[in-house]
């Protein structure tokens, strides 16, 4: 497997100019998801360079921008605000170790070569998954929107402080952030090829912050503060025994959602570049860059899909682009971080609200009601579980009920492919010399007739349908219209199959061939039934079955003593 992703400069210009583009998009998300996950503007912009960095050298989707995202930021606030409670003194170093951890996760993913499935999410379990992360992300930016510190407990501690943060308002803050969200929301479409609309919102946030009010008393927590220059500072892995568990399960759900997010932007890098990504060396890719990045004090990221966006309509097209970016806003750090120095933290709230805003899928939300009130049931119960009790469990609940209502949906959409008849009444297809076998054998002859995948919602149909007809005396189970027969189906197959044999009844099995013949075998069926009743033709089956009855037939009249079973 090609290790890092193939450079070529064939695209120089377009990449360059991609990158650089991207760059400028990504320096107040950077900034702002670091102040937002409570690691700092330093660990915001050393995710943006390592991730980006790292990622387009080793991923497998060429235009794809990696840098801190908004679920990633969701995760890294959660995942800090955690440990700070049992490790005040220590939580930072073991929330990078977290980071670290998730993306050794990825690239377990990749290695399984589990990149194809991850995205085979339904899609409102998804959608209530990013609209639930939506709404955290715009919950935890209201206090330094308004002025204020976060308080503690994430949505539910901002919920209870919000009379609170109402009567203690920074007016002067509220200010920059609604001027902020006011050019996020109002910037003009054919401005944003030319200067992104965030770059845009944290300059003219600054400026009026540092002029109009530049005599009026705003906290010191109202902004980032000033940026070492220089290289981040190496961070050991640390581990705590109490924590170990936590840790490990935070890494889990870092590294799921890292590799959900990602893959869903590499789908639209694909649709807007018109290639195809390598979804398991992009894991891998991910991985790397995530387990280096948390060894230099940055927080987690992913595939950010406005960034990449951005990237590809400027030009960029392959992993030079990525890197460029990451050189850019490296030089950014070494010899400019002190510019950084003066903006406002509600300024950043501000981006940071837009960001969750533009998370919620609105048209989804819209349109669900209309398309199943199951499926609307779905994507509401995964946002509450998502913002009120747990990321992952919201994803599991969601997945299990709607792997439920498919199940259930399919059940019925199979139980009707499952007939048992015992004469030609037109429920199955049958040529007019099937209709005559099936009709001289009056009603002796059950053809048990199955069609479709033979999931294990089936199996009770199988049950059911056989027990509806309990006399006759050859029992033809015809799958040549079976290409798949779940572990449940098979055994309820055996069992038809057994109590007819107990019965003294014979068995014809028509058309059962490759897996599914190979699954009976598995099972011992094969045992039971003599290997000149394995047929391949459904005709000469009921030809089989017809000679069966009329050798019966034949037997019970020449032995009196027997007792006489009529045809009627």
């Amino acid at each position: 497997m090609q290790i890092t992703n193939q450079i070529h400069f064939r695209n120089l210009q377009g990449d360059i100019l991609g990158g650089l583009t991207a760059a400028v998009v990504a320096l107040p998300m950077a900034l702002a998801f670091g102040i937002a996950s409570g690691a700092g503007a330093s660990a915001g912009l050393w995710g943006a360079i390592l991730v980006g960095f790292f990622a387009a050298l080793f991923g497998g989707t060429p235009s794809l921008i990696s840098e801190p995202t908004g679920p990633m930021t969701v995760i890294v606030t959660a995942v800090i605000a955690g440990l700070k409670i049992n490790n005040p003194d220590n939580f930072l170093p073991m929330a990078f170790t977290v980071v670290m951890m998730a993306g050794l996760v990825q690239i377990l993913f990749g290695v399984l070569r589990l990149g194809r499935y991850i995205t085979m999410l339904p899609y409102n379990v998804i959608s209530g998954f990013m609209t639930g992360i939506g709404v955290i992300l715009i919950f935890l930016q209201i206090a330094p929107f308004l002025g204020q510190k976060t308080p503690e407990g994430g949505v539910i501690g901002v919920i209870h402080n919000i009379p609170t943060l109402i009567t203690k308002i920074s007016i002067p803050e509220t200010i920059l952030g609604l001027i902020t969200l006011g050019i996020l929301f109002f910037y003009p479409s054919k401005l944003k090829k030319v200067v992104p609309p965030q770059l845009v919102a944290l300059v003219v946030g600054t400026v009026i912050s540092l002029t109009l009010f530049s005599g009026v008393e705003i906290r010191t927590i109202a902004t980032i503060g000033e940026i070492t220059p220089g290289l981040p500072q190496f961070q050991m892995p640390t581990f705590s025994p109490g924590n170990l568990q936590l840790m490990f399960v935070n890494a889990v759900i870092l590294g799921m959602v890292g590799s959900i997010d990602c893959l869903l932007t590499c789908l639209v890098s694909d649709s807007l570049t018109r290639t195809e990504h390598k979804s398991n060396k992009e894991l891998i890719g991910q991985g790397v860059a995530n387990i280096i990045t948390g060894l230099c004090g940055g927080i987690a990221g992913s595939g950010a899909t406005t960034a990449t966006v951005v990237n590809i309509q400027a030009g960029g097209r392959t992993a030079l682009s990525g890197i460029s970016r990451a050189l850019v806003l490296l030089i950014v750090v070494l010899w400019a971080a002190p510019l950084t120095s003066g903006i406002p933290l509600a300024v950043l709230a501000a981006i940071v609200l837009k960001v969750g805003i533009n998370i919620i899928d609105w048209g989804f939300l819209k349109r669900v009601h209309k398309i199943s009130w199951k499926a609307a049931g779905i994507v509401y119960t995964v946002v509450l579980l998502t913002v009120f009790v747990d990321l992952m469990i919201a994803v599991a609940v969601g997945v299990f009920i709607a792997n439920i209502l498919t199940i259930e949906g399919l059940e019925q959409l199979q139980s009707n492919s499952v007939k048992a008849i015992t004469d030609a009444d037109d429920q199955i297809v049958l040529n007019s010399e099937e209709k005559q076998l099936l009709d001289l054998a009056n009603g002796r002859v059950l053809l048990f007739h199955l069609s479709g995948p033979m999931i294990f919602g089936v199996a009770k149909a199988i049950e059911r349908e056989h027990r509806a007809i309990a006399n006759y005396d050859v029992l033809i189970v015809d799958l040549g219209e079976v290409p798949v027969l779940g572990v449940t189906s098979s055994l309820a197959i055996e069992n038809a199959i057994q109590e007819a044999i107990d019965e003294k009844r014979e068995v014809i099995v028509v058309g059962a061939t490759g897996k599914v013949k190979r699954r009976l075998e598995k099972l011992g069926i094969a045992g039971l039934i003599p290997g000149h009743h394995w047929m391949g033709d459904r005709l000469n089956a009921l030809q089989e079955g017809l000679t069966i009855v009329r050798e019966k037939q034949n037997y019970n009249y020449e032995q009196p003593d027997k007792p006489f079973t009529s045809f009627s």
